[in-house]
């Protein structure tokens, strides 16, 4: 590291976006927090960002800020609160700054927000020559000579600046109470079931449902989902639909075709419940959404309907399928298809997500036979067992 980096003490951390976005950012964040001693980091965040405030341990303060070059769900128009942030930055009294983007945003407004506020050193992804506005430029060669996942992208970022950890996992800690209010809510609603499938099994088997994404473009149909949990409900004790007070709709009609075991829970769980959820559950089903990467830094099997609509956000590093259909429109970054049916995502069937839920469950269930193995060889010890070989990319399925 950099003598001035390896001095820094206090860095502010900006990544204005989702909390999926957020959540890809947690290795850098944890190669930033390892890099020095007695090190703060501020991570500087949308609003719906700072939801991870409490459940992000490598992070020590979260400021809240919709900037106006980002798009938010909705709009402020309000240059005080500009002007008030920089004032903010100015009084935190920052060593460093590191921009975090996708590279189809620009870090130069940030930037000059960190310049105005007396930041020394400043690091970003950057295409153009942003002169002063940054200390530590790092070339912008996406996506023309490469795509790398958001999560290698960021930690390429900060090694620049000498930050590295040997721990490329995503980061979220949903808390103790929320896993006891999530048992106390899945035990309840198995009590209405009449009990688990198997009651001698060690625990009941879960299946998350997310069938929401805030673009239109990366959502399957909700008749499908239900079709798909129905198919598979025999092989779990309950299934939890999951997405926010505005989709309860969504939600209810997937209920209404998976069948008497599943759960409607729009609007109900907060963020560090759902994680709870899904850190609980033996597999997630999904749109590409923030619940996917809850899924990852969790460890739980993913299945994810994942929209042709830009490369670099697949489940990171745990078991999972990617379902898609090859189409010439692919990596087309629109919110909105604009293509006669939607074919690289409605072309995926029912029986593709159902051979896709098997196939993870036999893949989960070989990977704890080979732990319970291990553990057999190597007596009562505990034995590190990595939760995936899978590397970014694959396991990505796309019929042409």
């Amino acid at each position: 590291m950099s003598t001035a980096w390896s001095r820094a003490r206090r860095i502010l951390c900006v990544r204005l976006d989702s909390i999926g976005d957020v959540l890809m950012t947690t290795p850098a964040l944890r190669a930033l927090k390892e890099g020095g001693h007695d090190r703060r980091l501020t991570l500087l965040t949308s609003r719906t960002g700072a939801a991870l405030a409490k459940h992000l341990p490598m992070v020590d303060d979260v400021w809240s800020y919709d900037a106006p070059w980002v798009k938010h769900p909705d709009t402020r128009g309000d240059p005080v609160a500009d002007l008030d942030m920089i004032d903010r930055l100015l009084a935190g009294r920052f060593d460093a700054a590191v921009i975090f983007t996708v590279y189809s945003q620009n870090p130069l407004p940030a930037a000059m927000m960190c310049w105005l506020a007396g930041i020394p050193l400043r690091l970003a992804h950057c295409r153009e020559n942003p002169y002063e506005l940054l200390t530590d430029r790092v070339p912008e060669t996406e996506p023309e000579s490469h795509v790398r996942h958001e999560v290698a992208r960021q930690l390429a970022l900060v090694r620049t600046v000498g930050a590295t950890t040997s721990d490329w996992r995503m980061a979220f800690e949903p808390g103790d109470a929320a896993r006891r209010a999530v048992h106390a809510r899945l035990q309840a609603a198995l009590h209405r079931f009449g009990g688990a499938r198997q009651p001698e099994a060690p625990r009941a088997r879960w299946l998350v449902v997310h069938p929401g994404a805030s673009a239109a473009s990366r959502r399957w149909p909700a008749e499908r989902f239900g079709e798909a949990a129905a198919a598979v409900a025999p092989l779990f004790d309950g299934i939890a639909v999951t997405g926010s007070a505005d989709e309860r709709a969504l939600v209810d009609a997937v209920c209404e075709r998976a069948g008497p075991r599943a759960v409607p829970l729009a609007g109900v769980l907060p963020l560090g419940e759902l994680g709870a959820l899904i850190e609980t559950a033996d597999l997630l089903l999904s749109n590409n959404s923030g619940p996917v990467h809850l899924a990852a830094a969790l460890g739980t099997p993913v299945v994810d309907l994942y929209a042709l609509t830009n490369p670099q956000h697949t489940p990171w590093r745990v078991p999972h399928r990617v379902l898609n259909v090859d189409v010439p429109c692919r990596n087309c970054y629109r919110s909105v298809c604009n293509q006669p049916g939607h074919p690289c995502l409605r072309g995926v069937s029912v029986d593709d997500v159902v051979a896709a839920v098997h196939a993870l469950l036999r893949g989960s269930a070989r990977h704890a036979q080979r732990a319970a193995a291990r553990a057999a060889a190597h007596g009562s010890e505990p034995v590190a067992v990595p939760a995936s070989n899978v590397l970014p990319f694959a396991h990505v399925i796309t019929r042409n």
